[in-house]
C-alpha cells in the first residue's frame, strides 16, 4: 500500500465535514445518510491501513528545515486509530436522534465529522511536530461542539476549555522546543531521542521540561489541578461529551503523554529520576481526587465526568511506571475505559433526552421504565468498578501487576491508590443503580408516566458497546498479546 494513502482517513472527513453545510440538504434523513456514510467509509480506510500497513513514513509537508508534517502507522498509533474508528460510526448514529431538537444540526455534524479526521491525524502522527499541530487543531474544531446551543453555560464552558487548552499548549510547546533542540530527531523513536554529548550537563533541565510537557498535554487528559474544563464541558450535548470524555480529546491527551514518554524523552533517560516521581504523584493525586469528587457530585453527567478525570490518570499512572508491563496496562485501560465510558455517557444522555432529568436524585425507578438503557448502564458500571471478568477488572489487574513488578515505594503506593479508587467507584456507581432499580417505598411511579427507552438510533450504539464489553472480557488474552508486542519495543 502506498504511503500517501495515510492522508486519506485524515483529509477525507475533514473535507467532507467542511463542505457539509454547503449542500443544504432538503431533509434531515439525507444529511444523516451523508454523514454516516462518510464516517463508515473513513473507518474502512483506517482499517485498510491497519491491516496492510505501509512501511516507513510519509512526508506530507515541509514547513521549514527539519519541521515536517509526517505520518506513519506504528503499533501505538494503530491502537488509538483502531479504537476511534470502531466507536465513531456508532457515536454518529446515536447523535442523529439526540440532536433532532438541539438546533444547528448541519454545523454540529460538520465539526463532529471533521473531528474524526483530526483525531486520526494525532494517531498517525510520526513526529512531535505533527502531533502538536493536530493536537492544537483538535482544540479549535471541538470548541464549537462544546459551545453547541450557545447557552450562557455552554459559552462559559467553551471559554474555560479554550483557556485551559491554550495554557496546556504553551507547556507542551516547551517540551517540543527542547526535543527539537537537544534530540537527535523529532521523529517518534522507540526508546527516545535524547542521547550523546548534546545533553551532557542538561539532564536536570530536560527532565524538568518533561514534567512541564506532561502537564501541558495532561490538560486534555484532565490531570489535577488542570481538570476544571472537563466537568464544565458536560453542559455540551451528550454525543459531544461522550467524545470528549471517552475517545477523542481526553484520550488524545493520554496518548500524547505516552508518545513523549516512550518515543521522545525515553524511559532510560527518565526512569528512577525526580521527573518520573513527580508525574506518578500527579497521576495518583488525580485518581483519588476524581473519584472523591464523583462520590459527592449530584449531577449525573458531571459525576461521570469526574469519574473520567480519575480514570484517565489510571492510564498516566501505568505509563509513568516506564516499564513494558506499565505500558501494556496503560494501553489496556485506554481501550477498555473508552468503551465503558462512552456506553455510560450514552445511557446518561438517553435519560436526559427522554426525561430532561439531570440529577442522580431524579433517577428513582428509571430502571423499570428504561430497561435497555439501564441494563447497558449496569454492565458499564460493574465494568468500571472492576467486577471480574468484565474489562475494567482486567485493566486494573494489569495496572496493579505492573506496579508490583516495578517494586518502588511510589508504585506500591499506587496499588493502594487504585484500591481506594475502586472502592469509591463502587460507591458512586452503585448509588445510581440503587436509585434506578430500588426506589423508596413511597416513590410515586405515576411521575414516570410516558418514560421509555429512546429510539433504535440511540439504543443500538450503547447495546453494541455493551456487547463489546462482554466480548472483550472473554478475548483479553488476544488483546493483551497485541499490546505486549507494542510494549516489547521498550
Amino acid at each position: 500500500m502506498n504511503r500517501w494513502m495515510m492522508l486519506i482517513p485524515i483529509l477525507f472527513p475533514i473535507l467532507a465535514g467542511a463542505v457539509l453545510p454547503l449542500f443544504r440538504f432538503s431533509t434531515r434523513k439525507g444529511r444523516n445518510i451523508y454523514t454516516e456514510a462518510v464516517t463508515i467509509l473513513n473507518s474502512v480506510f483506517v482499517w485498510m491501513l491497519l491491516i496492510n500497513s505501509p512501511d516507513g513514513t510519509f512526508r506530507a509537508l515541509n514547513l521549514a528545515g527539519d519541521l515536517e508534517i509526517t505520518f506513519g502507522v506504528d503499533g501505538l498509533g494503530a491502537v488509538f486509530a483502531g479504537l476511534i474508528s470502531v466507536l465513531w460510526p456508532l457515536a454518529t448514529l446515536y447523535a442523529f436522534e439526540y440532536m433532532e431538537h438541539e438546533g444547528k444540526e448541519d454545523t454540529f455534524f460538520a465539526f463532529y465529522t471533521m473531528t474524526f479526521g483530526i483525531t486520526v491525524g494525532i494517531a498517525f502522527a510520526a513526529n512531535l511536530m505533527t502531533l502538536y499541530m493536530f493536537y492544537e487543531i483538535l482544540t479549535l474544531v471541538t470548541l464549537p461542539l462544546v459551545m453547541a446551543g450557545m447557552s450562557r453555560e455552554a459559552v462559559m464552558a467553551g471559554r474555560k476549555y479554550i483557556l485551559y487548552s491554550m495554557g496546556g499548549a504553551a507547556f507542551a510547546f516547551i517540551g517540543f522546543i527542547f526535543i527539537f533542540t537537544y534530540g537527535t530527531t523529532i521523529d517518534f523513536t522507540p526508546g527516545g531521542v535524547l542521547a550523546g554529548a548534546n545533553i551532557y550537563g542538561k539532564e536536570t533541565l530536560l527532565r524538568s521540561v518533561y514534567v512541564l510537557a506532561v502537564l501541558g498535554f495532561g490538560v486534555k487528559a484532565a490531570i489535577f489541578p488542570f481538570h476544571g474544563w472537563l466537568p464544565s464541558a458536560s453542559i455540551a450535548p451528550t454525543p459531544v461529551t461522550a467524545l470528549l470524555h471517552a475517545v477523542a480529546v481526553v484520550k488524545a491527551g493520554a496518548f500524547a503523554i505516552i508518545r513523549i514518554t516512550y518515543y521522545s524523552f525515553g524511559t532510560d533517560f527518565l526512569k528512577g529520576t525526580f521527573a518520573q516521581d513527580i508525574v506518578m504523584c500527579f497521576a495518583m493525586v488525580t485518581i483519588i481526587y476524581g473519584s472523591a469528587r464523583a462520590v459527592k457530585e449530584p449531577h449525573f453527567k458531571r459525576r461521570l465526568a469526574y469519574s473520567t478525570v480519575s480514570n484517565l490518570s489510571y492510564i498516566i499512572f501505568g505509563a509513568s511506571l516506564m516499564t513494558p508491563l506499565g505500558l501494556t496496562a496503560a494501553l489496556s485501560h485506554l481501550i477498555y475505559h473508552a468503551v465503558i465510558k462512552i456506553t455510560m455517557f450514552f445511557c446518561a444522555g438517553a435519560v436526559l433526552h427522554k426525561t430532561r432529568r439531570e440529577y442522580v436524585r431524579e433517577l428513582d425507578g428509571m430502571g423499570s421504565k428504561m430497561p435497555v438503557t439501564f441494563a447497558a448502564f449496569t454492565v458499564g458500571a460493574l465494568a468500571l468498578i472492576g467486577i471480574p471478568p468484565l474489562p475494567g477488572f482486567i485493566s486494573k489487574w494489569n495496572l496493579c501487576t505492573a506496579a508490583a513488578d516495578a517494586g518502588t515505594i511510589l508504585s506500591y503506593t499506587g496499588i493502594a491508590v487504585l484500591l481506594v479508587s475502586a472502592f469509591l467507584t463502587a460507591v458512586y456507581m452503585i448509588t445510581i443503580l440503587l436509585r434506578a432499580y430500588f426506589p423508596k417505598k413511597e416513590f410515586d411511579f405515576s411521575s414516570l408516566k410516558g418514560v421509555k427507552d429512546p429510539g433504535w438510533k440511540m439504543c443500538v450504539p450503547f447495546a453494541v458497546f455493551t456487547a463489546f464489553m462482554i466480548i472483550m472480557s472473554f478475548n483479553a488474552p488476544w488483546i493483551m498479546s497485541h499490546l505486549d508486542k507494542i510494549a516489547g519495543l521498550f
